[in-house]
């Protein structure tokens, strides 16, 4: 006994740190955590598909000098000089003629809609008055709400094309073309950047936060422990879901609004077109998002799950909507990715809106993906929530 009290520690004196103690306490912390994130499947998943996204879309998808760029013509007469000029601007690799028009209203509409980014016209009497030495000229007009888009084509119309048709000059002086292109930027003539960024950051904004606002909802109820009296309440899916979202229909229509004010107001963005056919449609846009976000809701665990599914949503948004890099300009894989994110089709709808003043008639094809959008993350997440009550 004597031994023993011997060897204990006297009271009050340091205890002695064995040996090697920091090191094992951080190694058992570094196997906890590796086994945590071992577990977490959506941030292991993001570590890997994040990067792996990013390479793919900026290696593949994103061209900042795109070509093959969809273009309608109006050719008024039909002859050899007209098809080799057609020919001559396709030869440009930016130039793709999809549709070909009868009358200079369905010229104007496919423009006022974004079907096409170029339209071509060739007038009535064309290589007649190219005969006849009378220097006719060619009107090429540009959809210019993206200047990066519209921008390389246009500057390659003056030498590219003219040399291109060389062989078809009926003499004359090579520095002096028996006719001349003449180039119509429209909807943004000077060119100006703000102009096509800052209705597109509309749709940007609303994207991240309409999506966080949601995707937080359920989570945040079990995590608060709350989702028990929530499932012993007679309610329905369908109610819990349109009690979570319409609160925040009203907070987007405010950003939106506040966004669009200082658009119009500071950098000079114009509205030509009707503001209640874009509050009704930013509405649209505002509860898709909202029910894309509720979705994520019911799929995930907690909230940092939450917020990385959101994170992982909004990346290929923002890359592949058109508002950093000229949808047109990407390949058709990444189009068909783009066509199935809501803030495509909004850019679309804001800047035509804004910019050229379009209609609904105009618009109708983005409203209706829109309108597909919401109803299918709204079923799912009916779905979703319906297991959680049974």
């Amino acid at each position: 006994m004597t031994a023993v009290g011997a060897d204990a520690p006297k009271p009050g004196a340091p205890i002695k740190e064995p040996r090697f103690g920091f090191l094992r306490r951080t190694y058992a912390m570094l196997v906890k955590e590796l086994i945590q994130l071992k577990r977490d499947r959506l941030t292991f998943a993001m570590i890997i598909v994040i990067p792996v996204m990013q390479l793919l879309l900026f290696g593949y998808a994103i061209n900042t000098t795109p070509r093959h760029l969809p273009t309608a013509v109006l050719l008024q007469e039909d002859s050899d000089l007209g098809r080799s000029i057609l020919k001559a601007l396709e030869n440009t690799a930016y130039f793709k003629f999809t549709r070909e028009v009868h009358s200079v209203a369905e010229f104007d509409d496919l423009l006022l809609s974004g079907r096409v980014l170029f339209g071509v016209e060739i007038p009535r009497g064309f290589e007649r008055a190219v005969r006849r030495g009378e220097k006719p000229a060619i009107l090429v007009a540009a959809d210019a709400t993206d200047p990066v888009a519209a921008g390389s084509a246009l500057s390659a119309l003056g030498q590219i094309v003219q040399t291109a048709l060389m062989h078809d000059r009926v003499g004359g002086d090579p520095a002096n073309p028996p006719f001349e292109i003449r180039a119509h930027a429209r909807y943004n003539p000077a060119a100006s950047s703000r102009l096509n960024i800052v209705p597109g950051l509309v749709g940007t904004i609303l994207t991240m936060t309409m999506l966080i606002f949601t995707a937080l909802s359920v989570t945040r109820e079990i995590e608060r422990g709350t989702m028990e009296n929530l499932l012993s309440m007679p309610i329905t899916p369908v109610e819990v879901m349109l009690g979570k979202i319409l609160p925040y229909v009203g907070v987007g229509f405010i950003q939106a609004s506040l966004i669009l004010g200082i658009g119009v107001l500071l950098f000079g963005v114009p509205l030509r077109g009707s503001l209640a056919m874009l509050a009704l449609l930013s509405t649209l846009f505002i509860t898709t998002n909202l029910a894309i976000g509720y979705t994520f809701s019911t799929l995930v665990q907690n909230q940092l799950q939450a917020m990385q599914a959101s994170m992982m949503f909004f990346l290929p948004s923002i890359l592949l909507s058109g508002f950093m890099f000229p949808f047109a300009g990407m390949p058709i894989w990444a189009q068909y990715i783009g066509e199935c994110l809501p803030l495509t089709h909004y850019l679309r709808i804001v800047r035509a809106i804004m910019l050229k003043g379009s209609t609904l008639e105009n618009l109708q094809y983005d409203a209706v993906a829109l309108l597909t959008l919401m109803l299918i993350a709204m079923t799912i997440a009916v779905t979703r929530f319906r297991r959680t009550l049974d």
